[in-house]
């Protein structure tokens, strides 16, 4: 259910895995001292997410993910665009939502006050601009049918499915909900 009644119509309602990209400015010897391969992307689990993130410098925080990402491209193109993910009830959560919102990406799923943390990336970004991922999918994973808000899909005219959120059964049940709602609206 959307916290908005009925949304006016978009060009790009965006589906996928909402994440909080952490930037991190590290040695090269910091990442080799971490045992992660340089410019590799790797998914990791809360646990390891916490110790790199306690090891890492100070990082930069902003909202992430590839349909994320995608629909803030649209919105800075001035076209309108929405955003389906699912974050939890914590502080990345409201980084994600703030952010992602800020840009002028509407984006209403509430975050959930149950389950595993807001997902994030965690990037570290070396001396020669190399970019080494690690990502803890966290809440997004989680993404389902009662995730997808039928009258955000129905308001747009595309509807832009994140490849990397197909892995589970229950996402793919919403994508197939969402593709639907979305045929169905014509």
């Amino acid at each position: 259910m959307s916290i908005l009644s009925t949304p006016s119509a978009c060009d790009v309602v965006g589906i996928g895995n909402a994440l909080v990209d952490v930037l991190s400015h590290e040695s090269a010897d910091f990442v080799a001292a971490q045992g992660i391969v340089p410019g590799s992307m790797n998914l990791i689990e809360e646990e390891r997410k916490a110790a790199l993130y306690d090891a890492m410098g100070p990082g930069i925080e902003m909202s992430g993910g590839s349909a994320a990402n995608t629909m803030v491209g649209v919105a800075s193109f001035g076209g309108s665009a929405r955003y389906l993910g699912r974050v939890r009830d914590d502080q990345l959560g409201a980084v994600f939502g703030h952010d992602i919102s800020s840009v002028g990406v509407g984006f209403t799923n509430p975050p959930a006050d149950t389950g595993p943390a807001t997902g994030s990336c965690l990037i570290l970004v070396t001396e020669d601009g190399q970019r080494t991922m690690n990502t803890f999918l966290g809440a997004s994973s989680l993404f389902g049918p009662e995730d997808v808000d039928h009258d955000v899909v129905r308001s747009g005219k595309i509807l832009y499915l994140e490849g990397y959120l197909f892995d589970r059964d229950e996402a793919k049940a919403a994508f197939q909900l969402a593709a639907q709602v979305a045929h169905d609206a014509g």
